[in-house]
């Protein structure tokens, strides 16, 4: 599997790519990782599969998610945040509030610059603990 993860990029390129990109993969990983612990923590069918996951993925439920990982967040990690929230997007949310959703584009852009930058054992941990 390691081998399709990897970009063949360096770190410091993937620190050029723009937030919104890191975001884009991020929600992505995030969703596959919902998607794969309720699959191996339940028994439920695909539409309640689909129904749990979205609790977890949308723009709100995100944003508190941030919120709970404030305190063991790096400095490195509060930056990239940083950026994600403050990257301009021009995509008006659905059913969140501006701030709910520049905060869970934030905390997708996390998700994603751990994942681009392969640094997975840091990427379980944060995972791990919003369970």
């Amino acid at each position: 599997m390691e081998e399709w993860i990897n970009l063949n990029r360096p770190e410091e390129e993937i620190n050029l790519l723009s937030p919104l990109t890191w975001a884009y993969v991020g929600d992505c990983v995030y969703e596959l990782y919902i998607r794969t612990n309720l699959v191996n923590q339940t028994n439920l069918k695909p539409h309640k599969l689909h129904i749990e996951t979205i609790k977890h993925v949308k723009a709100k439920a995100q944003a508190k998610k941030l919120e709970q990982l404030q305190e063991i967040l790096t400095q490195e990690e509060k930056d990239i945040v940083r950026r994600g929230r403050n990257a301009e997007s021009h995509h008006l949310p659905k059913n969140a509030n501006v701030q709910e959703y520049r905060y869970a584009t934030a905390f997708e852009a996390l998700i994603g610059y751990l994942y681009l930058t392969q640094k997975t054992k840091r990427l379980k941990e944060i995972l791990d603990s919003l369970c």
